[in-house]
């Protein structure tokens, strides 16, 4: 649990999400509206508009607004935002059903050439915002790249709302009076200015602001080192175990960015540092990028690291591939800081990879060991021969071996696949670590 100040924080958020889907549901309210339609109009009614208020909702929780985030982490937030987008889009679509099986003559003829425009664009938007769902959940299995989605689904997904919006105005019966007009249309202005602030605002501000690439290097595992530079006279401050959200070799405005964990120390702000794998299309571009690039970074995001528990008795860190990144943050900040070795705070580092020649990072590793008092114990799936540390994976068996007898007192930062992550949650809770001391940064959520 978070501490007194995050708690509030976090149940005024939540208070705030419940008032913006609840209080269009005051346009229910009776009026002057035709009588007689029974229950099922009714439930069928509130289900559509509860359903419209919560999908306008999902463009607030994806416009990045760390005060909004900052309590629950915004990778919790996105993950939110897609499981609710599945609810609601249940909702609407029990909306329609309920009317097509008891109101049939309500939603006019099928054709769109004979049916009220209204009743077309309320149609068209439940199929936009079911493709929206679709899309996003077979993403991976369909081969679509991250951009093309991330474009279709900001297209798809602006146009589906602002048809069920002339859907509602238009069509609603409820809307018999110019105050409830009004509290629609407030909202569809509100969503607007959101849709403008994301995808005007911030890319405007990003481009005044041009960062430069300083130095690319190549480390193992197919893993490349970025380091960039803001402009003369800008710094940016973070918190070890951030992240960045990056654009390269395209303007802001191209919807092109990816999100990367920052690898350098917080104690420097005069360049930032991130590790970056080829997994995809655009990480095995990185390797081309040349020194003096122009990049645009917006930072920084994430709750995920060790500033928040500096009270901590000590810490356990689990990485695996380059989930090591936001955890060599950690371990290069404290070496700066010298708290790890002037409070006398052990360090376990539990490294998982496939092959030796590919852990990345592993001679840095070593280095700090000697700076601080870490213990890295390397978990390997193909151990060379000869190898005497742990093999297979990061297991409750492997956990217990080397941590302490009150490993119940320790933080613990994981960050891996999320195979990866779920193991070590379940093997750290069997050893009894409370979940409150489990912080995990979740390693695919876009």
């Amino acid at each position: 649990m978070g501490t007194p100040a995050t708690v509030r924080s976090a149940a005024a958020w939540l208070t705030l999400y419940v008032a913006a889907v609840a209080v269009p549901l005051f346009a229910l309210l009776p009026g002057v509206r035709e009588r007689g339609h029974g229950f099922a109009w009714d439930f069928a009614m509130a289900l559509g508009y509860a359903g419209l208020a919560m999908l306008g909702v999902q463009f607030a929780l994806t416009a990045r607004f760390r005060r909004a985030t900052a309590p629950f982490g915004i990778d919790i937030v996105y993950y939110f935002h897609r499981f609710l987008a599945i609810f609601a889009l249940a909702i609407v679509a029990v909306h329609y059903a309920i009317l097509r099986s008891w109101h049939p003559a309500a939603l006019g003829d099928a054709d769109p050439r004979f049916a009220p425009a209204a009743m077309t664009a309320g149609r068209a938007a439940l199929a936009l915002f079911a493709l929206v769902v679709l899309l996003s959940l077979a993403r991976r299995s369909l081969g679509f790249g991250y951009e093309g989605w991330r474009r279709t689904h900001a297209l798809a997904a602006t146009t589906a709302f602002a048809l069920a919006l002339w859907h509602v105005l238009a069509a609603g019966r409820y809307l018999d009076a110019a105050w409830k007009q009004a509290l629609w249309l407030a909202y569809g202005l509100f969503w607007l200015a959101l849709i403008v602030h994301v995808r005007l605002v911030r890319p405007w501000r990003l481009a005044r602001v041009p960062w430069r690439v300083a130095d690319v290097r190549a480390e193992r595992g197919r893993v490349w080192t970025l380091a960039l530079e803001p402009p003369p006279g800008v710094r940016l401050r973070f918190a070890p175990g951030q992240f960045v959200w990056l654009t390269l070799r395209a303007s802001p405005f191209a919807m092109r960015e990816h999100p990367f964990s920052i690898a350098s120390s917080a104690a420097r702000s005069d360049r930032v540092e991130l590790a970056i794998k080829e997994l995809g299309d655009f990480t095995s571009t990185i390797g081309g990028v040349k020194p003096g690039e122009v990049a645009y970074v917006d930072a920084p995001y994430g709750t995920f690291g060790i500033d928040r528990r500096s009270s901590a008795a000590g810490y356990v860190f689990v990485a695996g591939g380059v989930g090591i990144a936001p955890i060599l943050s950690m371990l290069r900040t404290l070496a700066d800081r010298s708290e790890a070795a002037s409070h006398g705070r052990p360090l376990w580092l539990f490294y998982g990879n496939r092959v030796w020649e590919r852990v990345a990072f592993r001679e840095e590793l070593d280095r700090l060991t000697g700076v601080l008092p870490l213990r890295v114990v390397h978990v390997l799936l193909e151990p060379p021969p000869g190898w005497t540390g742990e093999s297979g994976y990061v297991t409750r068996e492997v956990l217990d071996r080397h941590l302490p007898a009150g490993r119940a007192q320790l933080e613990c930062c994981v960050c891996g696949p999320t195979p990866m992550t779920r193991l070590v949650e379940r093997a750290l809770a069997d050893l009894g670590v409370p979940a409150a001391r489990v912080h995990s940064e979740i390693f695919d959520w876009v």
